[in-house]
């Protein structure tokens, strides 16, 4: 696990496109989740579902998780590798679209912060959406 720095809050600016990345965040607090990789992930979705924001939330699962699913407010996108890749690949899409300073990704993966801000996300650590963080 590549090494983790402190979580950053998001800025003020406005949160149009929230990217989650499930196995870093459910990582994050040693609450037994590695009996139960995909109950954990799902938690961690029903809680982002229940933050109701408006902005649009992806969660981003990998490994056992791959088998969680979509909710109203949350769409669980299964990485079918890495799925540090895929949110590097989404937060690409994204910024393509415009999303710039609207899109924040989710995660304490150092390598992963560095690989997408160069696309212009910004970051935030899991304890801002992990609900026993």
């Amino acid at each position: 696990m590549p090494a983790e720095e402190p979580a950053e809050e998001p800025a003020e600016e406005p949160v149009d496109v929230l990217i989650v990345d499930a196995a870093n965040v459910v990582g994050s607090v040693p609450d037994g989740w590695w009996r139960d990789r995909r109950g954990a992930a799902e938690r961690l979705r029903d809680g982002l579902a229940r933050r109701g924001a408006g902005e649009e939330i992806v969660l981003v699962v990998e490994g056992a998780a791959r088998g969680v699913e979509s909710v109203p407010g949350v769409r669980v996108d299964a990485a079918t590798g890495s799925g540090d890749d895929r949110i590097v690949e989404l937060v690409a899409h994204y910024a393509e679209r415009g999303a710039g300073a609207g899109l924040v990704v989710v995660t304490a993966d150092r390598e992963l912060r560095a690989r997408v801000r160069a696309y212009g996300a910004r970051c935030a650590g899991p304890r801002t959406v992990h609900p026993a963080g």
